[in-house]
């Protein structure tokens, strides 16, 4: 884990935490993204620093409001130049900016770091509906799911709406797969279908991570 580690670590201003490069991370933050992106970092620390002792449910609380307060939604066309792009949560907080799966991935590590369980989160990838009930326009999406037991209905995290709400309430968003660091989970599987690794962007994601000095 990266943050609860960091957060020991940036208040005692030392690095020796193992799977941490802290050095390495707040350069690549100056560098990149000047003073602002290191006080963001920051910041990120310290919410999460407050969130420590929460019940689960303010966990998700806590991280769901920072990033949807914090963050302007942006497509990645306009942000990265490119189509399709999974931003890191060093990137995705040193811009400012970033859609959908940048906003899921960055509240999924924020939980891992909080301590809850990796089995009970999953990124899922959604059609969403715009507009009122029986809108014709539907987009690609990415949530993050939070599901207490296997079989459980998901929580969902999303960056379109403030509030947390079962994936029941959400009539709006049509699941199609989801995945987490167990596997890829097709249609309302309880166990993973195929590795994970098959996501060719999740392990591009990885790899940035790993280069910025967070083993995921």
């Amino acid at each position: 884990m990266l943050l609860g580690g960091l957060c020991a670590l940036l208040s005692l201003g030392v690095v020796a935490w193992a799977g941490v490069d802290l050095d390495r991370m707040l350069v690549s933050m100056r560098e990149r993204y000047g003073s602002a992106g290191e006080q963001s970092l920051r910041d990120w620390r310290d919410m999460l620093q407050g969130a420590g002792n929460l019940s689960e449910a303010d966990k998700l609380r806590r991280v769901n409001d920072f990033f949807n307060r914090r963050i302007r939604f942006l497509d990645d066309i306009v942000v990265w130049r490119v189509a399709d792009y999974w931003a890191t949560p060093i990137e995705f907080l040193g811009q400012g900016a970033g859609d959908c799966e940048d906003y899921a991935i960055a509240k999924l590590h924020s939980l891992l770091e909080l301590g809850v369980a990796p089995e009970r989160l999953r990124m899922i990838y959604v059609r969403a509906t715009l507009g009122s009930s029986g809108s014709p326009v539907q987009v690609a999406h990415m949530v993050l799911g939070y599901y207490a037991a296997p079989d459980a209905e998901p929580l969902v995290l999303d960056n379109l709406i403030t509030d947390i709400r079962p994936a029941s309430r959400r009539p709006d968003l049509a699941p199609v797969f989801s995945f987490n660091r167990e596997g890829v989970f097709m249609g309302g599987a309880t166990r993973p279908t195929s590795p994970v690794d098959r996501l060719s962007l999740w392990a591009g994601l990885k790899s940035k991570m790993r280069a910025e000095g967070y083993e995921p």
